[in-house]
């Protein structure tokens, strides 16, 4: 795939009477790019898949695929996973992802190819005579997942799909989603497990009250940050590290001191001064983590 297959969020704004729930929401997720959408609950995620998917109409903006807006042949070509999970309880698994498959543009034959596929490489074949409500959640998820992709989808939007899923599932939905990206495919998902989203993405969006917040590679959204530096010295006082050049910061507890690091700091000079203290059991840079990011950008 090429650029033309870029998803792009462009100025959206939607409003619920006096609720703002999006509010000129801007980012693009590219071609074989993994994008993670994270956010508190009620921060707009799910209200921008669903405008993305087309199924609701923003008050200002536009979403595009490739270039060219989201129409009913577009919404064709898209996989969507909805958090509130959108199958047919009664219907038999491969009866209802045939089905769907069809509404997509399959042909019957295409679609029943489609749907041995993915419910095979989803471990879900063996259940494919059986009715959804006789499923386990987790068996669910993988059946709403199959339903995303039967079509050959050219971009994956998910909200949450990894919700309730033991950890067997989680690896092969996550396994699935880098084989689709390698393709070409755009993908986006929204999840609170932001050890996986920062396991699994390239970028990363936090949006806030409808705004984002910041948006790049966890690296990036780390460069603003003070580095770390963790000791565990446990002969050391608690002021021991006070007036070494460099530090800006430290904390102290039981042994362990986190400085806070100005730049250019020697790290090597401040493990001298540890060592003078006695043993020294552990040294180590912190980076900050995708949850921490999170946690400062939503209490800003």
């Amino acid at each position: 795939m090429t650029d033309s297959h870029t998803l792009t969020i462009d100025r959206i704004s939607k409003r619920y009477g006096d609720v703002v729930a999006l509010d000129d929401l801007s980012f693009e997720v590219r071609p074989g790019e993994i994008f993670g959408f994270v956010g508190s609950n009620g921060a707009g995620k799910t209200t921008t898949m669903r405008i993305a998917l087309g199924v609701l109409s923003a008050d200002s903006g536009e979403v595009r695929l490739g270039g060219r807006p989201v129409d009913l042949d577009v919404r064709r070509t898209i996989g969507y996973m909805p958090e509130e999970r959108g199958l047919y309880p009664k219907m038999k698994v491969g009866a209802q992802l045939s089905y769907l498959a069809e509404l997509h543009g399959l042909s019957r034959t295409e679609a029943r190819s489609a749907v041995t596929r993915w419910t095979e490489r989803l471990g879900i074949a063996e259940r494919i005579g059986d009715t959804v409500d006789s499923l386990s959640l987790g068996n669910q998820q993988r059946v709403q997942l199959a339903a995303a992709l039967v079509h050959d989808p050219a971009v994956l939007v998910l909200d949450e799909p990894f919700s309730g899923l033991d950890p067997v599932a989680v690896d092969v939905m996550s396994d699935v989603l880098i084989e689709k990206a390698k393709t070409g495919v755009p993908v986006i998902f929204s999840s609170h497990q932001l050890d996986l989203v920062q396991r699994l993405c390239d970028r990363v969006g936090i949006i806030k009250h409808g705004k984002m917040r910041a948006i790049g590679t966890v690296d990036e959204l780390r460069g603003g940050e003070s580095a770390q530096l963790v000791v565990h010295a446990p002969g050391a006082g608690a002021d021991w590290a006070q007036h070494l050049a460099g530090v800006s910061a430290v904390s102290h507890t039981d042994g362990r001191t986190v400085l806070t690091l100005e730049p250019g700091a020697d790290d090597q000079a401040i493990l001298a001064a540890a060592l003078k203290t006695g043993p020294v059991h552990e040294f180590s840079l912190h980076r900050p983590s995708l949850t921490e990011l999170f946690r400062e950008v939503v209490a800003a």
